[in-house]
């Protein structure tokens, strides 16, 4: 897939098109959902899609204004059809094709925009979908990063509960599998592997993974937190501050 060039590129040059299925997503994600966009570059088109006549969308209409989203209004036709995935995803197309954008931000928990974002990185443009947990894995692995909602939902005292202790993540068996292949993947042949390297081959491999869903910020709080890996802190030249290296214990017991 042509994304390397998205990934590596400075992140104020990233101009993204948010793209919000108000039908499926929650109003309550909306400050959460713009300041992780900010993450990966500059929200130049903010749109929301939905029939704006139903009392069921009321909540996102005091949002809309506030953080300058537009809404695009789509009737519903027809029961049981959802014209507003289909209007979404001809303006998609539409940006892809007349502006100059880098990637694009789905925002939904429908399986429907699945083709819609293998389609634009075939186009060679970033796709980062946000959706709840209960997102088919079809679409989610269709992204290039995906974001479970539910993190940007968590209020300030909901973030200072106790992270999972070693213990827990040990029993993890899909995390623990997830970090020890990349660390076997990124690793030299001391065994030894760059945090910055394992983070990339986690980000190629599993589009939804993301320490904040085990309650740590960052990816080397979550290595040093399953307890399985040795951490070496570095100076490399060139490098500002210092720079981690990992390696699994087992290594260490087998020789």
């Amino acid at each position: 897939m042509p994304q390397a060039k998205h990934m590596t590129q400075e992140v104020s040059q990233q101009k993204l098109a948010v793209l919000i299925d108000a039908d499926n997503a929650a109003a309550a994600i909306v400050e959460g959902l713009l300041a992780e966009v900010a993450k990966y570059g500059v929200a130049s088109v903010k749109r929301a899609y939905g029939d704006w006549t139903t009392q069921g969308l009321k909540g996102w209409k005091d949002v809309l204004l506030e953080h300058g989203i537009q809404p695009i209004q789509q009737f519903r036709y027809t029961v049981g059809k959802n014209a507003t995935d289909s209007a979404m995803i001809i303006d998609a197309m539409d940006l892809l094709y007349t502006e100059k954008l880098d990637g694009f931000c789905l925002v939904s928990s429908d399986s429907d925009f699945t083709r819609l974002a293998s389609r634009l990185r075939e186009a060679g443009a970033l796709v980062i979908g946000l959706g709840e947990k209960k997102t088919p894995k079809p679409f989610v692995s269709a992204c290039d990063k995906f974001v479970f909602t539910e993190i940007l939902r968590r209020d300030k005292a909901d973030t200072k509960r106790p992270k999972k202790t070693a213990t827990s993540l040990k029993r993890d068996a899909k995390l623990v599998k997830l970090l020890r292949g990349a660390v076997e993947d990124a690793a030299d042949e001391s065994g030894w592997a760059y945090l910055g390297s394992i983070g990339q081959y986690i980000a190629n491999t599993t589009p939804e993974f993301d320490p904040r869903n085990y309650d740590y910020a960052k990816l080397g709080d979550l290595v040093r937190a399953v307890d399985i890996f040795e951490i070496d802190e570095r100076s490399v030249a060139n490098r500002p501050g210092k720079s981690i290296y990992v390696r699994d214990k087992k290594i260490k017991k087998t020789r």
